[in-house]
């Protein structure tokens, strides 16, 4: 007989949840399904929120989010599933609350995943399947400081594209 465990019952519904909704976003990106723009579209809005060149950041963050949430939906490797800093940074300036424009959703969907990731999920997942080959101590810390270094350069470079284009504006200069 087979017997259900609450606990990763309740990880799988998470993370099945949240990965779904990461992948679509992805998607949204990448191919223009549930109403996306695809790449190009996503490119165009890239460059306009000062994620310069704008082809390869549309891809990168479409292939993060969409090969993270597949990642997070199946529960592989885990750690390495989502990053949300670069969704956040664009969102900051509006403030906290979504209705106003702000990162709520963005920070909450990196939230769960972090959470995921530092607490592992659960005995219904391809981690567990693997023994956690690629959920170890060693892989959760590189993730997380491979993350955390991804976000500091990209954040990093949009914010000094938006204020070397602040600056040449305020100069008058094309």
């Amino acid at each position: 007989m087979v017997r259900l465990h609450r606990k990763d019952l309740g990880l799988l519904a998470l993370r099945v949840g949240t990965g779904g909704v990461l992948f679509a976003h992805g998607a949204q990106k990448l191919l223009g399904w549930f109403g996306g723009s695809g790449i190009e579209g996503t490119a165009q809005a890239m460059e306009a929120m000062g994620f310069r060149p704008g082809r390869p950041s549309a891809v990168a963050a479409g292939l993060g989010e969409a090969g993270g949430g597949l990642l997070l939906a199946l529960g592989a490797v885990t750690p390495a599933a989502g990053a949300m800093a670069g969704a956040v940074a664009v969102h900051r300036p509006a403030g906290f609350f979504a209705t106003q424009g702000g990162y709520e959703y963005p920070a909450y969907l990196g939230l769960v995943a972090a959470a995921l990731g530092l607490s592992g999920v659960g005995r219904y997942s391809l981690d567990h399947l693997t023994r956690n080959r690629l959920d170890s101590p060693a892989v959760v810390a590189l993730a997380f400081a491979a993350s955390t270094a991804a976000a500091v350069a990209i954040v990093g470079r949009r914010e000094r594209t938006l204020a070397a284009k602040a600056e040449t504006e305020g100069t008058g200069e094309a």
